[in-house]
């Protein structure tokens, strides 16, 4: 007598089971269901940035160029791992590929990378979680106050310390 084993259907109450895609909330061409593009394009820019292995990827190429081969070494991840995180930070646009011989090696695309991360480092830390996510090399010099008072702004001297 055979046994049939199969699964029943999981119960959908709106929670998500795993890490999804910038796809599954931005159309092909970037869109999100109300139609802004760009609000398609800062879902794939913050979804490139919201998983570890794709940060250490990124300060990694800070440091220059690399070949998969040398971010597989460096991370200690499988081939096609590594290549995935590095097809996401390309469809953000924040990594380019350029093929040599019959290598490819990927380097950082945007040098804004580094404002976004050390502002994202200053929010993180007015919450006291602090984290390096900005080389320090990379950081970018401190604006220097307007003068004009705007409630809020830090360089002002109205906003938080």
């Amino acid at each position: 007598m055979a046994m049939n084993r199969h699964r029943a259907p999981a119960q959908d109450d709106g929670r998500r089971s795993g890490v999804g895609s910038a796809a599954d909330v931005a159309t092909a061409d970037g869109a999100t269901a109300d139609g802004s593009v760009a609000d398609g394009a800062a879902v794939r820019l913050f979804h490139s940035l919201s998983d570890p292995v794709r940060l250490r990827i990124i300060r990694l190429l800070s440091d220059g160029e690399r070949r998969v081969v040398e971010l597989t070494r460096e991370l200690n991840l499988a081939q096609s791992t590594v290549s995935g995180h590095l097809a996401c930070l390309r469809s953000a646009g924040l990594v380019d590929a350029h093929p040599h011989g019959r290598s490819t090696f990927y380097a950082l695309a945007k040098p804004e990378l580094w404002e976004l991360l050390a502002a994202a480092e200053r929010i993180l830390d007015a919450d006291g979680s602090a984290g390096a996510l900005c080389p320090e090399r990379h950081r970018p010099e401190p604006a220097a106050a307007c003068g004009v008072t705007v409630r809020g702004c830090v360089l002002s001297g109205q906003g938080r310390p």
